[in-house]
């Protein structure tokens, strides 16, 4: 199902992609000699499912604000859900708290460089570790996100996109197969990967006419066929999760402007949504109970966020 490189797909993907990257890579402050270990697994959890552009200034705010384990640690989870900002998918703002407190509390507060401790830290799979690991320190791993995924599939097997949500074994035995032995030139050759398909083999609008691999490309030379099963983009007007974000947003705000917390009325009333059915604020505000978002004081009869 993957193919193997031929000589000249492989002067292209180790050769003349990393030139290109050399010449058209973003200035991204994540990706500085100074940051530090911390640093890049909290951009590269914040970048999952979130484009870079929406990361770049909440991770410069939480680097200035958290620049250790320890400090996130010691954080309210109010603030730091606060400060998740527009990133979407809060929950895992609260896995980064869990992931501080296990680094401090297992790990001195050092983070840890082994991929079996790095994805037993809560939030970490193996893409992040791998990043962490390839691109910090340049120890020869894998690094498969959708975009490296993407272009992959497409140059070397003719697809449109990957067969599977994750990469398969063989998928991922492919990729490393194809990197070079020494592990600095390994990560440059994933990072020069991840960045042509952000910038130019995308997801739904390529850049085929510019494309720097399009003579050697497997897609390109079978005619761009399309896949059967293409991804498409999840609905959000009207669902739960506009109705949770609804509800996160409100207590956000009311955190921030120092009120205790919004009545239940409220946080009810924030999550009714043009199409949504009638039984969907109750369903949300459940849900977001049992997961420990927000809570409910008898006492105060207000939800607020977690403290």
């Amino acid at each position: 199902m993957f193919t193997n490189p031929t000589a000249e797909a492989s002067q292209v993907l180790l050769h003349d992609l990393p030139r290109w990257f050399a010449s058209n890579k973003r200035d991204l402050p994540m990706r500085g000699d100074d940051v530090s270990d911390w640093g890049t697994l909290v951009f590269e959890i914040m970048s999952q499912q979130t484009p870079v552009a929406r990361v770049q200034p909440i991770w410069l705010e939480w680097m200035e604000r958290w620049p250790t384990p320890g400090d996130l640690a010691e954080a309210s989870s109010a603030d730091i859900i606060v400060a998740w900002a527009n990133l979407g998918y809060p929950s895992r703002a609260l896995r980064l708290k869990n992931c501080a407190g296990t680094i401090v509390e297992k790990h001195g507060g050092q983070v840890p460089l082994t991929m079996k401790e790095l994805t037993l830290l809560p939030g970490v799979g193996t893409y992040t570790a791998s990043a962490l690991l390839a691109f910090r320190h340049g120890i020869r791993v894998p690094v498969l996100d959708t975009n490296v995924r993407r272009v992959l599939v497409r140059f070397l097997d003719s697809r449109e996109f990957p067969p599977h949500s994750t990469p398969s074994k063989a998928e991922t035995q492919r990729a490393d197969t194809l990197l070079p032995t020494d592990g600095r030139l390994a990560a440059d050759v994933s990072l020069s990967l991840m960045e042509f398909g952000a910038l130019v083999c995308t997801q739904l609008s390529p850049g085929c006419d510019t494309c720097i691999m399009r003579t050697r490309c497997a897609w390109a030379h079978a005619g761009f066929p399309k896949d059967e099963k293409r991804p498409t983009p999840q609905p959000y007007a009207g669902t739960d999760r506009q109705a949770r974000g609804r509800i996160m947003k409100a207590l956000r705000s009311a955190h921030f402007e120092g009120t205790e917390g919004l009545t239940k009325r409220r946080v009810l009333d924030a999550a009714r949504l043009d199409g949504g059915d009638r039984y969907q604020p109750a369903r949300v505000y459940r849900a977001l109970l049992k997961e420990g978002m927000i809570i409910y004081n008898e006492d105060t009869k207000r939800v607020t966020l977690p403290r």
